[in-house]
């Protein structure tokens, strides 16, 4: 049997006519809000809208989405080859040279008074180079626009979603039958990564988190390289990239046998992590699923809110094209759920300088209600069944 037989087949990655409906929704948003266009960093909103992968830098690259007509995409002259071969949608192409402000080329089509809706996720000297260069236009907010439209995901985007996250669980479990006395946290991260590789993520693995003992009461670890032993606590948060579509699981269970009290807090963890899922019902605020989480926790005499032992943090974030995006799951957001949103359910358990659980695993909404993306860990001593 290959690796590659231990999974479904890969989905479709996003094909052009998907990033072209995605321009148009966006335009129908800015036509709604009397808006002239949006300006979109790069990054993975960018990647959104053209499925360019590409990094922000000092150097401006942006797309900007007029209320109508084609969209131009904005770029260092030098950048253009290499622009045109990432891009999976039809746009126009506009540069700039180095000692030329990038913002008099983004905008040049624009009139004084126009209203551009800025992506957040700009810099904030991005920001002051495109006030200084056009002084003349409003430049806002986006108000939400993108990170909307990426919260509900499409079909598609869900089955890349789906095929990662299998990608990420079968990871785990080939982790967990490779654990043995004597290995290095590092050497089981290089593990994790090469069996990303081989089953089919993009460059393996996007992060790995490799904690035993006491170190697992640090929810993103410390840097010191652990040596397994037996009787270990283990946890390892892993997850890759499918199509830039991120996967993102974590499993704690014991290494040998059983200490009482990790198992007792483990259960808690379990129980807490069901009331989540069973709390995210279409139209509920997402903060009534941190709540619930949290009152399980209460019920065992732990917490409340974010005293230790007990949750330090919220019970989720979205997830898609950025690890951590909206909607989240977090006190005070009212924001209600809707078919399409995917999130992390991890409400993890901390016992200060003794030790943590977290179970993480994503689900995504349906019309009827949660789906989840993996089957939770089955129990403390046998995660995986």
């Amino acid at each position: 049997m290959s690796n590659s037989d231990l999974l479904p087949v890969p989905p479709a990655f996003i094909n052009a006519a998907s990033f072209t409906q995605r321009i148009h929704t966006a335009q129908k948003h800015l036509e709604a809000a009397g808006l002239d266009a949006l300006a979109v960093n790069a990054g993975n909103s960018l990647r959104y809208f053209t499925g360019i992968p590409w990094d922000a830098t000092e150097r401006l690259v942006t797309l900007v989405i007029p209320r109508k007509g084609t969209p131009v995409m904005v770029c260092p002259h030098f950048e253009t080859g290499s622009l045109k071969a990432c891009l999976r949608t039809e746009t126009e192409i506009s540069t700039w040279q180095e000692d030329e402000n990038p913002a008099l080329c983004a905008f040049a089509p624009y009139a004084a008074g126009a209203r551009i809706a800025l992506d957040p996720d700009f810099t904030l000297g991005a920001v002051t180079a495109m006030r200084t260069a056009r002084p003349d236009l409003i430049l806002e907010d986006d108000n939400g626009l993108i990170s909307g439209m990426r919260a509900c995901k499409s079909p598609e985007e869900i089955a890349l979603i789906m095929h990662a996250m299998t990608i990420t669980l079968q990871v785990h479990k080939d982790a967990y039958a490779f654990l043995k006395p004597g290995l290095l946290a590092s050497d089981i991260r290089h593990f994790i990564d090469t069996r990303h590789r081989e089953l089919g993520a993009d460059n393996g693995s996007y992060f790995c988190a490799v904690q035993f003992g006491y170190a697992t009461a640090y929810p993103h670890g410390i840097p010191d390289n652990q040596v397994l032993t037996e009787n270990d606590l283990v946890l390892i948060d892993t997850g890759c990239r499918l199509d830039g579509y991120h996967s993102d699981i974590t499993r704690t269970f014991a290494f040998g046998k059983a200490a009482p009290e990790h198992e007792r807090i483990w259960a808690i963890e379990k129980e807490a992590q069901y009331a989540a899922f069973n709390a995210a019902q279409i139209g509920a605020p997402c903060h009534e699923v941190d709540e619930a989480a949290r009152a399980i926790l209460v019920r065992h005499g732990l917490g409340p809110d974010y005293t230790l032992p007990g949750l330090p943090h919220r019970t989720g974030h979205g997830v898609g094209l950025s690890i951590h995006e909206a909607p989240y799951l977090v006190r005070g957001n009212a924001t209600p759920l809707k078919a399409g949103h995917c999130m992390s359910n991890e409400p993890m358990i901390v016992v200060p300088e003794q030790f943590g659980i977290r179970l993480e695993d994503h689900f995504y909404m349906t019309e009827e209600g949660p789906r989840w993306f993996t089957e939770p860990a089955h129990s403390f001593t046998a995660p995986f069944n």
